[in-house]
């Protein structure tokens, strides 16, 4: 819906007044993709003014098209997308995710069944962007960003061309609330001392794993690193989420 105020149009999603959820996905996309298919200046005004680090994030770490001080970034943003296969892509986003309000619920049940296990946790800032079949989720200062590109479908026709079946089956709007427990939770809980080692990686992964199938209360990642975790918390019941992410446990 396009809100005119003063000379300024200001986009406001469907769920911007709906519920006061303490997680609600704002709706950065549809203001990009304002300006992605029509040029309208006031569009990427209100991408720059009310969403300065969401744009710079896009435009240099995830398009990676130079700085967003660049006098020939707007310019350079655009020609970037005009490319037939990402305009198809904006429109299918637009089209998919015009309703998110049953994603505002899922993540605002999982993210107060995560804080009931680790109290201290803040509930993150999220924000929904359109990329060009890069990166899922973007992890900042507190903040998630949702590149709707990623989750159209394990049918989508671009996906079908580029990605393996194995790929396609996560790239589902049913994925989303769980990716972005995960990296959330693996922004704040990184993999701890020897890094480089893959036994580490792997065995942290799965405890990530574990906490968000605990809070979907859904069994989306089925694994031998999950089960491994699943039976040490069970006969480790006194053991806490955060006390089990914090510490390198040999199961």
């Amino acid at each position: 819906m396009l809100i005119c105020l003063g000379c300024e149009w200001r986009l406001r999603s469907n769920e911007d007044t709906s519920d006061g959820l303490p997680v609600t996905i704002e709706r950065y996309d549809r203001i990009e993709s304002l300006y992605l298919t029509t040029g309208d200046y006031s569009a990427l005004l209100q991408m720059n003014k009310s969403y300065p680090m969401q744009t710079r994030t896009l435009i240099e770490d995830v398009l990676r098209i130079g700085q967003v001080n660049d006098p020939e970034i707007n310019t350079r943003f655009l020609h970037f997308f005009k490319d037939s296969t990402l305009q198809q892509l904006i429109s299918d986003v637009q089209e998919q995710y015009a309703n998110m309000d049953d994603l505002n619920r899922e993540l605002t049940d999982a993210f107060r069944q995560l804080k009931e296990r680790i109290p201290s946790l803040d509930f993150p800032q999220v924000y929904a962007q359109i990329g060009s079949f890069d990166q899922s989720i973007i992890v900042g200062n507190k903040t998630l960003g949702i590149s709707l590109d990623k989750y159209l479908g394990a049918d989508y026709p671009f996906y079908i061309n580029h990605y393996s079946e194995s790929q396609r089956r996560i790239m589902t709007r049913s994925m989303i609330t769980p990716d972005c427990l995960a990296f959330y939770l693996l922004s704040l809980y990184p993999s701890p001392a020897n890094d480089s080692s893959k036994v580490v990686r792997d065995r942290h992964m799965g405890k990530i794993q574990w906490v968000v199938n605990q809070v979907t209360d859904r069994k989306v990642f089925g694994n031998a690193r999950v089960a491994s975790v699943d039976s040490f918390m069970k006969r480790n019941r006194q053991m806490s989420v955060e006390q089990l992410l914090l510490e390198d446990f040999i199961y």
